[in-house]
């Protein structure tokens, strides 16, 4: 393994383990096994190794829901087990405000998501509809993103899949109606 591969690793496990805001340059050089000064050569920044990190969790995670039959079954039962990287992503979100790479980085992987994700799950050509591609894998994540704060803050009364389908034909019906 090189050590770029290295220290993206340990950004990893230091992520699960501490989450975004509690992981230093330090703790991830110690990690990899590496010197400090590894990670702004490699990654130019503290902050650029840990989007990085927790970019390629999130896909890992993208991978293992978006092929499932019932995507909100599988998200819904997903939550447990990401727990560690839903928390790093909502921590990532709140450095966006002050840290324009981090927000340049996040705001990259979304429209890098979006096409793939109206296509996969939806089976929305983005290059015959862009605009319908676009509109609803941008729905489809800010309802991820809700569902799973929701479910960090409160576990027990979160959604089921089932309640998330009703929800959302209820929205839709509604929709319809205005």
């Amino acid at each position: 393994m090189s050590q770029r591969e290295s220290l993206l690793a340990a950004a990893k496990r230091c992520l699960a383990e501490r989450g975004y805001a509690r992981t230093s340059s330090r703790d991830i050089a110690a990690e990899a096994g590496a010197n400090h000064a590894a990670i702004n050569y490699h990654y130019g920044s503290k902050d650029a190794l840990l989007i990085a990190a927790l970019m390629e969790t999130v896909e890992a995670w993208g991978d293992t829901v978006v092929p499932a039959g019932d995507t909100w079954k599988q998200t819904m039962e997903s939550l447990p087990a990401s727990r560690p990287m839903l928390v790093a992503t909502l921590e990532a979100m709140a450095q966006a405000e002050h840290i324009p790479e981090v927000r340049e980085h996040i705001a990259a992987a979304f429209e890098r998501a979006r096409p793939e994700l109206a296509a996969t799950i939806y089976g929305i050509d983005p290059e015959a509809d862009d605009r319908t591609a676009r509109a609803v894998a941008s729905i489809h994540m800010a309802l991820i993103a809700g569902l799973s704060q929701q479910w960090l803050v409160d576990p027990e009364r979160a959604l089921t899949a089932d309640e998330v389908k009703h929800g959302l034909r209820a929205l839709l019906e509604r929709l319809e109606d205005a």
